[in-house]
């Protein structure tokens, strides 16, 4: 079995999404950071165009020492950017845009691992402005680059390209339209970042107790755990309970 770890996806603690009703305060954020760190989480994925959410990461971030960030991977992204006054994200791929992200994104976050191309398609993945813009990137410290994807034609580009390293994308059994590119990406050398894995929460709606809840946990990781990836799974709560409970299911998967 490949390397793969649960991670934490932040569009929760930043803005309203999917079944979140109310953005937590900065204080419950950032002990949501905390309580997740103290369970063993070391991967962190947000973005520009998730609110508050790469300002409150980094907010934890500066208050872990220095050997404790040492072992924290932050993944962000940049080409989604959010409007304050709207409280709505908008796409502007321009290198310009794309920098002026990136360089508030590290300061906010300080070192990133990982930096993707959101709102892909397969012409901006080759376009000069997000090539340029990457490269920007790799020369103040970035490690790797990757997309995040929501169309089986940027999978395939992002796949056969070996400037990214990293493709993030929705895969689960409901959603399973990835199946082919998640197969080959060992084949390409290619780290994945898994999101939704229980389908925005679809997948355990209308369970009848606690315990069939645990147990379709446990086959929704199990079904992206058969295939044989190195990567991340990411979780998108911000409940320190179901933080464990998917913690629990996802090493109770793995067995």
């Amino acid at each position: 079995m490949g390397r793969t770890e649960l991670g934490c996806g932040l569009i929760a603690i930043g803005r309203q999404w999917g079944t979140t009703p109310e953005v937590p305060s900065e204080a419950e954020a950032i002990n949501f950071l905390h309580s997740a760190y103290d369970l063993g989480i070391r991967f962190f994925d947000t973005a520009p165009s998730y609110g508050l959410s790469e300002q409150r990461l980094g907010l934890f971030l500066e208050s872990l020492t220095d050997e404790q960030r040492k072992e924290v991977r932050v993944a962000t992204k940049f080409g989604e950017h959010w409007d304050e006054e709207r409280q709505a994200p908008y796409t502007d791929h321009s290198f310009e845009a794309l920098k002026s992200s990136f360089d508030r994104s590290r300061r906010l976050l300080g070192e990133i691992a990982i930096l993707q191309l959101h709102k892909t398609t397969p012409e901006l993945l080759s376009d000069p402005d997000v090539q340029h813009a990457f490269a920007y990137a790799r020369s103040r410290g970035v490690a790797k680059i990757g997309a995040s994807i929501s169309d089986p034609e940027s999978a395939a580009v992002a796949l056969a390209d070996k400037r990214f390293n990293v493709i993030q994308l929705p895969y689960n059994a409901v959603s399973s339209q990835f199946q082919d590119y998640v197969a080959a990406a060992p084949r390409n050398d290619k780290e994945l970042i898994i999101n939704r894995p229980l389908q925005m929460g679809s997948l355990t709606t209308n369970t009848q107790s606690s315990e069939e809840k645990r147990a379709r946990v446990v086959e929704a990781f199990r079904f992206i755990l058969q295939e044989d990836f190195d990567g991340v799974i990411l979780t998108g709560t911000s409940n320190v309970e179901h933080l464990e409970e998917n913690l629990a299911a996802f090493e109770r998967a793995k067995q």
